[in-house]
């Protein structure tokens, strides 16, 4: 079609009309972006502060203030502040090698864990073979297994009549080596997740490039997989340092009169010669020394969250090539037997082996409150119901905070939620001890008078819950594309059905995933429980420790019975989260 004259003129007019008209209403629809972006920042600050206040509450409720109380309570005894208390406990030499006993064993079981549980890491990244899922739930159960549990496997192992001492007249118990090999016991999935977790999503072909422009494979490895896995490993290290820093039931059974951490020494200095003056002063050690690591950690994790281009772990996994990956996958698997397997396995063999040889013994015991001795008020195995009853609730309630945490946290912010994300893992590193016994002296009038109420167990498991909700979640929240919560606002939908419809669906799985690690974590939970389970409802690890703490080859027995009977449950929910797991769901 051909266009007159006129009809160009016309058009050109109305052409420039409209440019004109755009143009100047340029400047009102950017000055209605930003005021928009600003409403919608001033909004988002508000949600993050809304979905913040129940994790903020619970933290200071049940966490800070019971600290702050029981550390008030050793500093300030008449009401008087004695700061000058503080240097007198330090100057203590039987304290400073505490302190440094506590440091080097922890530098120790940190280096040794890296030793032994990164070639593990590599094999679960890279490599595929038949029960993978399997092992790699069983090799996190010794992680959720209490303390004391732990000690017990090492002492069935290590200890007197033990099998290191059947086969070569050797015993390790009472030794720094019993409490550096159940340290890596304790620690090794978390290397393993954390380290390997990274590996699997790093993408192989920036190493095979290094290799077709003349790099050998070592070097390749050194210059391109080992600066991005940098931050892992060092998030890893952090948290194993972290573990066994604070390191308590391990300790406790393992180490005798001859060793002690800060933590154990805080247990006895409070429990048994009721010194809170001098506890407390451990405690702000403790405290201090935890808030460094937890302040690198978060560094850390933040490096390893933004300086990467990551893929499907699907895609990186293969079956080993060659003699060499061959040897690499049997000696991890020979590893894993030794340090993980091995206990466990002794374990079982002692909570069969009775008095009249091997039976159903010690597990009949169970069933009876006299077979203990006066132990307990109540059969044994009722701590296997009370455990997963208070487990249940402390789930729920770790959901709850962590989940509401961890969607704020998901939201980008300032050094303030940076911060609350630091804090939320303190429960990890500060003294269990300090936080039951706080309990007891904090929660003991109106409106919060607790004491006797069965909650108070719940709660105090829910607080080392509440971090591994977070840390399983919030990647995947992270993860979760924007896009997707503008479109269904637009659609009309509101904040609350936009959540339900656009991001539970794609968290739902990390959810599950969550759930399971609290569950097992509270199950496991020893140090704070101690003080507030009542005699008449005792949990798992306080029937273990208590029945160890008596004399008897059949109290011994039911210890090993009920130590048992948690790992298997614990297995069990373990290889149940490995079926829903998918690799946007974080590790610890």
């Amino acid at each position: 079609m051909v266009l007159t004259r006129r009809e160009v003129t016309a058009k050109t007019v109305k052409s420039a009309t409209v440019a004109k008209t755009a143009e100047a209403a340029a400047p009102s629809r950017r000055a209605g972006t930003k005021a928009g972006r600003r409403g919608g920042a001033r909004r988002g600050g508000l949600v993050r502060l809304a979905l913040m206040a129940v994790p903020v509450t619970f933290f200071a409720v049940f966490f800070a203030y019971p600290v702050a109380s029981i550390v008030g309570r050793g500093l300030a005894p008449d009401g008087a502040w004695r700061p000058g208390r503080i240097v007198d406990v330090l100057g203590r030499p039987d304290l400073l090698g505490v302190l440094w006993f506590t440091t080097w064993q922890a530098l120790a079981s940190t280096a040794l864990t890296l030793l032994l549980a990164l070639p593990g890491a590599y094999v679960f990244a890279r490599f595929e073979f038949p029960g993978k899922r399997l092992l790699r739930a069983v090799v996190t159960v010794p992680f959720v297994l209490p303390t004391v549990v732990a000690g017990t496997a090492f002492l069935a192992l290590l200890g007197r009549g033990g099998l290191l001492e059947q086969l070569w007249g050797v015993r390790l118990d009472t030794t720094v080596w019993a409490i550096l090999l159940a340290h890596v016991f304790f620690n090794y999935a978390v290397v393993v997740r954390t380290v390997g977790g990274l590996w699997a999503q790093l993408d192989p072909r920036q190493e095979e490039a290094a290799r077709m422009l003349g790099a050998s494979r070592l070097a390749a490895w050194w210059r391109v997989t080992l600066p991005a896995l940098g931050p892992a490993v060092a998030a890893a290290a952090l948290m194993v340092f972290l573990f066994t820093f604070t390191s308590f039931g391990v300790v406790q059974i393992l180490g005798g009169p001859a060793f002690a951490t800060v933590e154990v020494e805080v247990y006895r200095q409070t429990a048994q010669l009721l010194d809170l003056s001098t506890a407390a002063v451990l405690t702000l050690v403790q405290f201090a020394a935890v808030g460094t690591i937890l302040a690198v950690h978060a560094w850390t994790v933040r490096r390893r969250e933004g300086a990467l281009r990551l893929v499907d772990p699907a895609l990186t996994a293969r079956r080993p090539r060659g003699a060499g990956q061959w040897a690499l996958l049997g000696g991890v698997l020979g590893s894993v037997a030794l340090l993980l397997l091995l206990p466990l396995g002794v374990l079982v063999e002692r909570s069969l082996k009775g008095p009249a040889g091997y039976g159903l013994a010690s597990y009949r015991a169970l069933a009876s409150a006299e077979a203990s001795g006066g132990t307990f008020l109540v059969p044994p195995l009722e701590a296997v119901a009370n455990s997963l009853r208070y487990a249940v609730v402390a789930t729920l309630i770790a959901l709850v905070v962590g989940g509401l945490a961890a969607v704020a946290l998901s939201r980008r912010a300032g050094r303030l939620v940076r911060g609350f994300d630091a804090l939320l893992m303190l429960p990890l590193g500060v003294s269990a001890v300090t936080v039951g016994f706080g309990f007891l002296i904090a929660l003991d009038e109106p409106p919060l008078d607790l004491r006797a109420s069965w909650i108070l167990v719940p709660l105090a498991q829910a607080l080392v819950g509440v971090p591994f909700v977070v840390r399983t979640m919030l990647p995947v929240l992270r993860a979760v594309d924007t896009r997707l919560r503008e479109a269904a606002a637009v659609l009309g939908a509101s904040p609350l059905r936009a959540w339900r419809e656009v991001d539970l669906p794609l968290v739902r799985r990390a959810l599950l995933v969550a759930a399971g690690f609290a569950f097992a974590v509270s199950l496991g939970e020893f140090g704070a429980t101690v003080f507030i389970a009542r005699p008449d409802r005792p949990t798992l690890p306080v029937a273990v420790a208590r029945l160890l703490g008596r004399p008897g080859e059949l109290n011994y027995g039911q210890a090993m019975a009920l130590s048992t009977v948690l790992m298997v449950v614990c297995a069990v929910a373990l290889l149940a989260l490995e079926r829903i797991r998918d690799h946007h769901s974080g590790e610890f």
